[in-house]
């Protein structure tokens, strides 16, 4: 923290005049960039529609209120085969994720001039595209149906799982490493019994972490016929069937917040 001196007195500043002048322009350049964006962003907004919103909403609303009750027997199927892309994604994720992962961690790659980069790179490839992405891509290959939803979920979830994991690897304490390999035990022992111990509880929680991640993302993959309860969403949207997408809308919000609450039972058992 700068001191000046005045009249024979220090006194404390929080910043230089320099740096309280460099402080001032970033501020500046800061507002100057927001006020250009919004410009932007104004040109291009028709406002009669942002200022009728409300009335649309509250129009919406009625349409909408009460929901088709009835309609909940054509969602059993949906909601199973979202529950399934979840699940199955998830669980394809974790077996390519686990190898990429120890790829990875600068303590467990066999190289980190070519393998290491090469498996950072599959981290952020798949972490940068979002599933619905994913989805369109795999459409165009495969064809619509809950077999492209369950693909574009586990490669969208390779990259978190990794990245979560390899980090946990690289964290692990290397006395136990240490202990184990002066024992004479192999590459493969030392990984099977210093380092698989220590991030299997990491391992845990990231997988249930993933899964609930995936359940909300696959309630809506079905928008762009990756199947799922999204399909039935697209469908009752397209015809205006408010009462219906009000009802599937409830029957999301349930299933996120049971995930919810299923994955925070787990990780406190794990925890």
């Amino acid at each position: 923290m700068p001191v000046e001196e005045i009249k024979g007195q220090k006194i404390w500043q929080r910043r230089s005049g320099r740096e309280s002048l460099a402080h001032w322009v970033m501020w500046l350049i800061g507002v100057a960039v927001f006020a250009y964006c919004w410009q932007q962003i104004s040109a291009s907004t028709t406002w009669f529609f942002v200022w009728d919103a409300p009335r649309i909403a509250d129009d919406i609303w009625t349409r909408a209120t009460p929901p088709r009750w009835e309609y909940i027997t054509q969602l059993g199927k949906p909601i199973w085969d979202t529950l399934n892309i979840a699940t199955l994604g998830t669980i394809f994720s974790l077996i390519l994720a686990v190898p990429v992962a120890f790829l990875a961690a600068h303590n467990t790659t066999p190289s980190r001039f070519f393998i290491r980069p090469i498996a950072l790179l599959i981290i952020v490839s798949t972490r940068s595209i979002n599933s619905l992405i994913w989805a369109l891509l795999l459409i165009a290959i495969i064809g619509p149906g809950v077999f492209a939803g369950v693909i574009a979920i586990a490669i969208r979830s390779i990259g978190f799982c990794a990245k979560l994991l390899y980090e946990a690897i690289e964290e692990i304490d290397q006395t136990q490493v240490e202990a184990i390999t002066a024992t004479g035990a192999s590459r493969w022992q030392v990984m099977a019994y210093g380092i698989v111990p220590q991030i299997l509880p990491a391992f845990a929680g990231i997988a249930v972490f993933r899964w609930d991640i995936n359940i909300r993302e696959s309630t809506v993959l079905g928008l762009v016929g990756a199947g799922g309860i999204g399909l039935q969403l697209s469908s009752s949207l397209n015809v205006l069937a408010w009462p219906q997408v009000s009802l599937i809308l409830l029957v999301i919000l349930a299933a996120v917040v049971i995930s919810e609450w299923v994955s925070a039972k787990v990780r406190g058992a794990i925890i």
